[in-house]
């Protein structure tokens, strides 16, 4: 049996591969490891972008998280989020109007706050669950000569970190784990901790923005489930190349490294949207990070893609494969 999290990215790839269903040369980007959202041509000057993305994991304020971890994909490839379709399965026994209206709340406000028209979706109390899901579908659009791609990362380019590592990993711990981490760390830093969803916050948005216009960027990724070390193999893997990381340059907060030191967790494999991964030529580096920092942003140079197809980890003197975790770390504490 699998456990909880992401399937293997081995068995996802070969069943990707054998069950695309029909062709379509209109889809420009399809169903791949390492890319954010599918590409389509509509014979427009502009790309759509078409992405869906589940929430699991939280409950509070899950409205938010489902409308920006999907908004997030969209302007990976160098697109903006503009409607937004959504399902919404609720738990039978534990629904009432007040759960239902503070969801539809969450949703319309965050969509309001991003400028995405929500345009349709469906609703129902599903039986076996314990918690509500939310399952979002973002659409977007791009220029065609804007476009952003892993297929376009080079040996030789160099890999950027913003914000930091597990941002949304903290934010879901505080908040699902509140009581049993009071004791421990008291209620500031619970809620320092909690609010992490909004400073340095999971949208990836105005960063993404900022770097559109840094010329040589190749490719943008968010982490999500597996954390970012999962979402630099799957940039890797997508690239056809390895990448060699360097652990001293990754940015890990107190909060959250404290938290994980607690708990038993590796950050390096928590849910982290709110870190963005950007590839991008090597001369291109330094001002792309002078950009971000200028608007405030955290960022860091972590890493150079290499000709050899292994991603590993340079800690310390030490190298060692950069672990893929299928099961987001995150779900050793439900």
């Amino acid at each position: 049996m699998f456990p909880t999290g992401k399937l293997d990215l081995k068995l996802l790839e070969s069943l990707i591969k054998r069950y695309a269903g029909a062709e379509d040369p209109k889809v420009v980007v399809g169903a791949d490891i390492g890319v954010d959202a599918a590409v389509i041509d509509l014979d427009h000057e502009e790309y759509l972008i078409a992405k869906t993305d589940p929430i699991t994991f939280v409950t509070d304020r899950i409205g938010q998280y489902a409308v920006t971890i999907n908004a997030n994909d969209i302007a990976c490839m160098g697109g903006r989020p503009r409607w937004f379709l959504v399902t919404i399965l609720l738990p039978e026994g534990q629904t009432d109007e007040s759960m239902v209206e503070n969801i539809f709340r969450s949703l319309s406000e965050d969509c309001k706050r991003l400028g995405i028209a929500i345009c349709g979706g469906h609703t129902e109390v599903t039986y076996g669950l314990d918690r509500p899901i939310v399952v979002g579908q973002m659409l977007g659009t791009v220029k065609k000569d804007r476009l952003l791609s892993p297929k376009q990362i080079a040996p030789g380019d160099k890999l950027i970190l913003t914000k930091g590592i597990a941002v949304e990993g903290t934010a879901i711990i505080a908040q699902e784990k509140e009581r049993d981490l009071l004791e421990v760390f008291g209620r500031e830093f619970i809620q320092r901790c909690k609010a992490f969803i909004d400073n340095p916050g999971i949208s990836v948005l105005k960063e993404a923005e900022l770097l559109w216009d840094v010329p040589g960027l190749k490719a943008l990724h968010d982490p999500t489930e597996g954390g970012v070390a999962t979402a630099i193999n799957e940039m890797a893997k997508g690239a056809g190349l390895g990448c060699e990381v360097w652990g001293e340059n990754i940015i890990l907060f107190n909060e959250t490294k404290r938290l994980c030191e607690y708990l038993g967790l590796d950050p390096l494999g928590l849910i982290a949207s709110g870190a963005l991964l950007a590839a991008l030529k090597a001369e291109d580096t330094d001002e792309a990070l002078e950009v971000l920092r200028k608007k405030g942003f955290k960022a860091e140079c972590i890493g150079v893609f290499t000709e050899k197809e292994e991603v590993v980890l340079i800690d310390n003197g030490i190298k060692r494969p950069l672990k893929v975790y299928s099961s987001d770390e995150i779900t050793k504490i439900f």
